[in-house]
């Protein structure tokens, strides 16, 4: 029997490799001579790199950007096998991960290490680049980003400004005159599951600069500024922009990257599906596993276990989803492909407790799936 392990990283206990290689070591235990093919998928946010680098031969490419305060941070994306494309998680520069609590605030933040990790990638030869947004702790329009690639963003005394959140409604010209044109060469394909707009109530201030730091006097501010920025990007470019459909992603940054380098939006799990060449492995396997930290109504909504099982749908193939924790109605998932929900985390384990032991409750759960759907 093949089986096939494609589950996303279950947060803070274990990435999607990891997943799949307790699953492995549960199942080997008890016969050594299934076949197991593991692809760790992700929703084009956290293991994005990670995924896409185990299914492309690549490999992780480190380097020192700057970070979300201006100070030099470590970093890395990941590089295609053939050198041509390269795999950014923005978070890895911008990530609110990266900072104290105390620190959070996205009037101070910038997202120059973002730009400067293209760069580094446009450097060494790749025309390709995909990019997940996500977890970011800017809220600063892209504008760090583009300095960073050459954008100059101007006062109306013509001081340049740097690219911080408190500086949008500082803008007053924007000047693309120096921006390298290997760029207009680089084809950039962004991993985006939000709908928000750059502006507005649904927009990237409103909606997630709270959770980056920002209390309501903040938001008010940025708000104003990001209106500011966005007039003047308009004016700049002569387009529309203040609907487009993921502008607000990543405080502004999708924004950017739709408007200074020609970015196509795509649905992160249906991105991840292409590049990992998914639906041909799913095509021969017998048995599909795929999974997430927490299973719940968010899960509908273009995350791993949908993704994947709704393409088992397709070829007919049996597809059950495994889960540190299950808050759904087995029903709400039976029409998108998946037959069962397992949660690996034995009833009555306090949260903390299975957190600690998620390796070990995934090699022991192996065992449960086994007797279930693959022992004859």
């Amino acid at each position: 029997m093949k089986i096939l392990i494609a589950t996303d990283s279950f947060k803070g206990s274990m990435t999607s490799n990891e997943v799949a290689g307790f699953l492995e070591s549960g199942f080997k235990t008890i016969d050594e001579e299934l076949e197991i093919i593991k692809v760790p998928i992700s929703d084009g946010g956290e293991g994005l790199v990670d995924s896409l680098i185990s299914s492309n031969n690549g490999k992780r490419v480190e380097l020192n950007v700057t970070g979300p305060l201006g100070k030099e941070i470590s970093s890395y994306y990941g590089l295609s096998e053939d050198g041509k494309t390269a795999y950014i998680e923005v978070a890895t520069a911008i990530g609110l991960y990266l900072l104290n609590e105390n620190e959070r605030n996205p009037m101070n933040t910038t997202t120059y290490g973002v730009g400067e990790l293209i760069l580094d990638a446009v450097g060494k030869g790749c025309n390709n680049i995909i990019v997940g947004l996500g977890g970011s702790s800017t809220n600063d329009g892209g504008m760090g980003m583009a300095r960073a690639l050459g954008v100059r963003f101007l006062s109306k005394t013509g001081e340049e400004l740097l690219g911080y959140g408190k500086e949008l409604e500082l803008v007053n010209k924007i000047d693309l005159s120096n921006m390298p044109s290997v760029l207009k060469a680089v084809n950039f394909k962004i991993a985006c599951d939000v709908d928000n707009p750059l502006t507005g109530e649904n927009g990237a201030t409103y909606v997630f600069s709270p959770q980056k730091g920002a209390n309501t006097e903040m938001m008010v501010e940025l708000e104003k500024g990001m209106l500011n920025y966005q007039a003047v990007i308009e004016e700049t470019l002569k387009s529309d922009i203040s609907k487009t459909r993921g502008g607000g992603a990543a405080g502004g940054l999708g924004a950017a990257f739709l408007s200074y380098l020609d970015g196509k939006m795509v649905q992160g799990i249906k991105l991840v599906i292409a590049e990992t060449k998914l639906e041909e492995k799913i095509k021969t396997a017998d048995l599909i596993i795929t999974g997430e930290g927490k299973i719940d109504n968010q899960t509908l909504y273009g995350k791993v276990p949908v993704g994947i099982s709704s393409l088992g749908k397709k070829y007919n193939k049996k597809t059950i989803a495994i889960a540190g924790k299950v808050d759904i109605e087995n029903e709400d998932l039976f029409d998108c492909g998946i037959e069962d929900i397992i949660c690996i985390t034995p009833e009555g384990m306090m949260l903390e407790d299975a957190m600690k032991r998620a390796k070990e409750n995934t090699f022991n759960i192996a065992k449960v799936i086994y007797e279930k759907y693959i022992k004859l």
